[in-house]
């Protein structure tokens, strides 16, 4: 998504994407990558069924809990890079992990790790995501050792 909406803009659209698919309304093509996403995560069906409920609900990771919106948002991002090849070469490590796999949720599971790894360290440590932390993780994955070169993070662009 390349706009930066509010928890409850996000949600929001999760849960109409899921009212849509259940009512037969016409999806927009995003809509449509968001209810694959969707179907491929039932255990969450029973929250989306229920947005009065769910909308303002916080889950903490320190009770072990996983926030479904996180966990589906990252699913999103992670079917956004594949579609533009954005960090370049994300494309071919993504069909690498489903190939190994045989399972492209499970690969885009792999992926969420590294990505989520990434936006950890750059939360805790400052500065922007580390693209190079993300690729390496990826690569790691796949047994690969890390690339000749280091990319240029888009953080580390001057203005």
């Amino acid at each position: 998504m390349l706009f930066s909406p509010s928890r409850q803009d996000a949600r929001g659209f999760f849960f109409d994407t899921w009212k849509k698919h259940q009512t037969g309304s016409v999806l927009t093509d995003l809509e449509k990558i968001v209810l694959s996403i969707l179907i491929d995560h039932p255990e969450y069906h029973s929250i989306l069924n229920h947005p009065e409920k769910y909308l303002e609900q916080e889950w903490t990771p320190e009770l072990g809990e996983t926030n479904p919106f996180l966990h589906l948002g990252l699913h999103v991002a992670i079917e956004e890079q594949r579609s533009i090849d954005q960090p370049f070469g994300i494309r071919s490590l993504y069909a690498q992990l489903a190939l190994r796999h045989g399972n492209e949720h499970r690969a885009q599971h792999e992926m969420m790790e590294c990505l989520g790894e990434m936006i950890w360290h750059a939360q805790r440590y400052g500065g922007g995501p580390d693209v190079n932390r993300y690729i390496s993780c990826l690569r790691g994955k796949l047994g690969m050792g890390e690339e000749d070169a280091p990319r240029i993070n888009p953080n580390d662009i001057p203005d």
